[in-house]
């Protein structure tokens, strides 16, 4: 088992790369930020940009993997954010993990003044998405680099370099849908999952372990080993906050391992809102770790 931190983008930077930093000292193995331009009940508070975020964690952190959990294409094209990735995983000596969703809907799917997209039409756009960043950071190209699609288009493209990992960024897919799932057995090196929205407690476990069976049956359609796509779950997304204890935390980590998760994901103590905790649980937390791999 691998463990992931997430450290919403909301402390100012002088605060923050404290916490990136400790992430790394306390001996987890990836750390992640929301890729949002401002999100639900903390729509109104500070909210920071990810691609500096991730930068800026990247300078101060040297074996921590660092990660968008997720990116979406609700306010981003393919050839301006495959640049910031591969620029960011060349900064960080090729230890970015690229999250990717479909995007919700919303503040990010309205704000630039978007039309309201239909669940279809957000997976084709989303299929389409993932399809050139995969192109784009895969820098398989002699030269410029040209995709005519229906959502996006690209026109003789440049990319920055050689990849700082091969053949290019892993993609950690979020997907809970038949084609998303299709999408991760294709392009993914891991999938992600909060499990079904709406639901806690043993029918979210229920939920997350027909989801997995799915991910199986995928990877079979597609002629995969299921067993070589990583699988990251976040672990406070069944209506308990796993680092509200020591014994919660571990709890929900052996239900993950018990699934075939290789990952899981909590999210860094607030103060107050949601995943309020304290940070003297996080720290005992971490001494676990060890004998939780």
């Amino acid at each position: 088992m691998r463990f992931g931190i997430t450290i919403l983008p909301q402390q100012p930077w002088a605060q923050s790369k404290h916490q990136w930093a400790r992430a790394e000292e306390l001996g987890f193995d990836h750390a992640w930020t929301y890729d949002h331009l401002s999100w639900r009940s903390l729509a109104d508070e500070p909210w920071g940009a990810t691609i500096p975020t991730l930068t800026a964690a990247a300078t101060v952190t040297s074996r921590i993997r660092l990660g968008t959990f997720v990116s979406s294409p609700n306010f981003r094209h393919p050839v301006t954010f495959a640049k910031d990735v591969a620029t960011v995983d060349d900064i960080s000596g090729g230890r970015f993990l690229l999250g990717i969703g479909s995007g919700g809907t919303g503040f990010d799917a309205s704000v630039l003044g978007q039309p309201a997209l239909s669940p279809r039409e957000r997976h084709d756009r989303f299929a389409e998405f993932v399809e050139q960043l995969d192109g784009l950071l895969r820098f398989e190209h002699d030269g410029a680099i040209s995709f005519a699609g229906e959502w996006f288009t690209t026109h003789e493209a440049r990319m920055v370099g050689a990849p700082a990992q091969l053949p290019r960024v892993p993609f950690v897919i979020a997907a809970n849908g038949p084609k998303g799932l299709d999408l991760v057995a294709r392009f993914g090196q891991g999938w992600a999952s909060t499990g079904r929205d709406g639901v806690t407690g043993e029918e979210w476990w229920q939920s997350v372990a027909t989801l997995a069976g799915r991910l199986d049956d995928a990877a079979e359609r597609a002629g995969r080993d299921a067993a070589a796509i990583d699988r990251y779950l976040s672990i406070d997304s069944g209506g308990t906050f796993a680092l509200s204890s020591v014994g919660a935390f571990e709890d929900l980590v052996g239900g993950a391992a018990g699934l075939g998760f290789t990952d899981v994901i909590a999210h860094w103590p607030r103060h107050d809102g949601i995943y309020a905790g304290s940070e003297d649980v996080l720290e005992e937390v971490a001494t676990r770790l060890p004998a939780l791999r």
